[in-house]
């Protein structure tokens, strides 16, 4: 039986077909402006899956979207998982777990598989940058959520007149904290200030459950991140897919446990 999983988010989507215990091939692209059509497809494609299942957190015209696109595709209807109190190994202390994004949700589950049980400290930098933290009994005990790198630099260019109209051109020089030209200023900084809170992060999750989580990092803006880290981290692109996998019920065997 062939499941297909489904990860979407506001700009981009990621999918996989996979067999109970047999991982599947990933796929991602940009789907902003896609149609139903589109989805049918790139997505759902020509080969039959007996289960489609889906973590969205792109917004009700995109997950309409996608049901049309699976009846086009003589596709299952698409099963859209919901954060809950207890599932995949996780229980969340969020005050109303409904309210957790979907996305963080799943990731955790993928992530407390890959770490063994261990403490661990998932971080999705996206459109919007969340970092979740989840102790060594799979207590998720809460997260932050800030804008992502682009998000900041576009908030900056649309506010304000005087910064946008000094970034418009010129030479961008190094790419530096301190940089020596507007633009390359913003762009650092907000990478930056990403990492600093992230670092941040993990000396509060240290205190909070008494020793160093293990830091795992998602999410299509992750690269130009990790540099800037002073923490070590372990890069996982696919990490929704794998929680999704266990949420399914259909997720292979780790390749390997990281270790802590």
């Amino acid at each position: 039986m062939t499941t297909l999983l489904i990860d979407v988010g506001n700009t981009r989507i990621k999918w996989a077909r996979v067999r109970p215990g047999k991982s599947g091939r990933q796929h991602a692209a940009a789907h902003v402006g896609w149609t139903a059509k589109d989805y049918a497809r790139r997505v759902f494609g020509r080969r039959a899956a007996a289960r489609v299942v889906v973590s969205s957190v792109a917004g009700l015209k995109v997950n309409r979207m996608l049901i049309a696109a699976a009846r086009i595709a003589a596709a299952p209807a698409p099963e859209f998982v919901v954060s809950r109190r207890k599932a995949g190994g996780i229980t969340t202390a969020y005050l109303e777990p409904w309210r957790l994004g979907v996305d963080r949700f799943v990731g955790v589950i993928g992530a407390r598989r890959l770490c063994g049980g261990r403490a661990v400290c998932v971080v999705n930098v996206g459109t919007a940058v969340t970092i979740d933290l989840v102790d060594g009994l799979g207590r998720h005990r809460g997260g932050a959520i800030i804008p992502g790198p682009a998000l900041m630099v576009d908030s900056l260019l649309s506010s304000t007149s005087g910064i946008r109209r000094r970034a418009q051109s010129g030479r961008r020089g190094v790419r530096s904290l301190f940089a020596r030209s507007t633009r390359t200023a913003i762009g650092q900084g907000a990478a930056y200030a990403v990492a600093a809170v992230i670092d941040r992060a993990m000396q509060e999750a240290r205190v909070q459950i008494g020793r160093r989580p293990k830091l795992l990092l998602t999410g299509g803006g992750a690269t130009s991140i990790v540099p800037l880290l002073r923490h070590s981290c372990v890069r996982v692109p696919d990490l929704v897919l794998q929680g999704l996998a266990v949420w399914a019920g259909v997720a292979a065997p780790p390749k390997r446990v990281l270790p802590p």
